[in-house]
């Protein structure tokens, strides 16, 4: 019963936070982009888990929770800078390499911090460490290698979909012109 729960709580979460990025960007598209970090975090938490020889468990499944709100930040501030730089003029793939140098610093800031923070809790210090350990080394995990894919998958991914979406708006406009009509670009 407790597994069904945690499962539906991880959905519920992972939805939730679909959701307010979709109101946040006014973007069905952008969301699903930022989404893909999830899966590359818990990919790092499994393969971590593994090396260390740690069973998954229900703190197991908390640390996946955690961890699905705060790998999302580091895609958010790429794509959201990337958007920004667009909006200033910036072509697409010149918006996208400098959103990925100048938020570069903050992302590893960010990864860094919440990592050492976690170090006490992953090595077990403290009473009754060995139930908070599993949460430590998921996030652990899951966060560096999270950080690491992120910085180069999301860039690409983010400019190759706005990139077809470009392309495909200016089909739609060269077909309007060509039959005579006005086609408006958002």
């Amino acid at each position: 019963r407790s597994k069904g729960s945690l499962y539906l709580a991880l959905g519920l979460s992972l939805f939730l936070v679909y959701v307010i990025m979709a109101a946040q960007f006014e973007s069905l598209l952008q969301p699903l982009i930022i989404m893909i970090t999830i899966p590359l975090a818990f990919f790092g938490s499994a393969v971590g888990l593994y090396l260390l020889g740690t069973s998954i468990s229900i703190v197991v499944f908390l640390g996946l929770i955690v961890l699905a709100g705060i790998v999302v930040n580091n895609a958010i501030v790429l794509v959201d800078y990337a958007n920004t730089l667009r909006a200033r003029g910036l072509a697409l793939r010149e918006a996208v390499v400098q959103a990925g140098a100048v938020r570069l610093r903050p992302l590893l800031m960010t990864t860094l911090t919440t990592v050492l923070g976690l170090i006490p809790m992953a090595l077990g210090l403290g009473d009754g460490a060995e139930i908070r350990t599993p949460m430590a080394l998921t996030v652990i995990f899951g966060l560096t290698s999270s950080t690491v894919l992120t910085l180069v998958v999301i860039p690409t991914i983010y400019y190759r979909v706005m990139h077809s979406r470009e392309s495909r708006m200016r089909e739609i406009t060269e077909a309007g012109d060509v039959a005579g009509e006005s086609v408006p670009v958002k």
